[in-house]
């Protein structure tokens, strides 16, 4: 195992606990679900093993995904079989917007606000427009660069033009935490600066070291992309972390992925035999970042 590998799976199990559950969505969303979507139990034991996770520990993660509604399975013979749940499906469908697609890069000038009235939750309707993209500017008002969601009956909508661009950022710095989102960027760029680096100096990898580094990759930046309501770039202080760490992640990304790939279809099995070929918009991930050079595991 290359050096640069083992050095993020260290950084990977320095945080306790080790949260093997998501760890394992990250591997069927990535990689999974754009080949059909199912694995074998056996297939993703040795993934797994590789980044230094006992099998039990893979079996306990797995039961509470069933029970929580993400995973189905079932069972050919002796054999045990995962896919997500459409719950799953759907929930990862909506991040993989946010972690492969290019980013809104204009903003119209205007600012869509919520007053929320009726809700009867009024904390899970915020945590649901939070993850929309809507920031918060009073207990009762929520602010997005664009409106994200449809009209309901929980709350009134308004359009807001701000008297200049100045006075814009400062709403947006009311209601963002744009220095801890900003954070999450900064530790996911120390965290893989190196990573990226030993690629260009040409250092020998693994078709399994590429697709421990693709996963790792995309279930950290994950972590900080989901939190980010990813404004314009007019909205955003410059230079902006999350900028720069989506590049070196579509860079890594796009570099290691025909290695991982290939482990993959040697490798990997669902209930009918090998996965098949990744679907059509697999090829459209990271689309805007191009690289300099192809590398080739050894």
């Amino acid at each position: 195992m290359a050096a640069f590998v083992e050095t993020l799976l260290d950084k990977f199990h320095e945080r306790t606990p080790i949260r093997a559950g998501s760890l394992i969505v990250t591997v069927f969303g990535d990689a999974v679900v754009p080949r059909g979507g199912i694995l074998s139990l056996a297939s993703l034991h040795e993934i797994m093993r590789a980044f230094r996770i006992s099998d039990t520990l893979v079996r306990t993660a797995l039961s509470r995904l069933v029970s929580d509604g993400w995973f189905e399975r079932w069972k050919l013979g002796r054999n045990s079989y995962y896919r997500l749940t459409p719950q799953g499906r759907e929930a990862f469908a909506q991040a993989t917007l946010r972690i492969y697609v290019d980013p809104p890069q204009d903003w119209h000038g205007s600012f869509d606000l919520l007053l929320l009235e009726n809700a009867q939750d009024r904390t899970m309707l915020k945590v649901e427009l939070a993850g929309a993209g809507y920031g918060a500017l009073g207990t009762d008002l929520m602010i997005a660069a664009s409106a994200t969601i449809g009209d309901g009956n929980s709350f009134l909508r308004l359009s807001a033009v701000p008297a200049d661009l100045p006075t814009a950022r400062r709403l947006v710095e009311r209601a963002w935490p744009l220095a801890e989102i900003e954070s999450r960027y900064e530790r996911f760029i120390d965290t893989y600066s190196g990573t990226l680096s030993a690629l260009e100096r040409g250092v020998g990898f693994t078709n399994l070291d590429a697709l421990l580094v693709r996963i790792l990759l995309i279930h950290d930046y994950r972590r900080a992309v989901l939190k980010d309501p990813l404004l314009p770039a007019q909205l955003l202080p410059k230079p902006w972390a999350g900028a720069s760490a989506r590049t070196l992640c579509g860079t890594i990304y796009k570099t290691l992925l025909p290695a991982s790939e290939q482990w993959i279809d040697t490798h990997a099995q669902d209930d009918k035999g090998p996965l098949p070929e990744a679907d059509k918009g697999f090829g459209e991930r990271f689309r805007s970042i191009s690289i300099a050079a192809k590398v080739k595991a050894v």
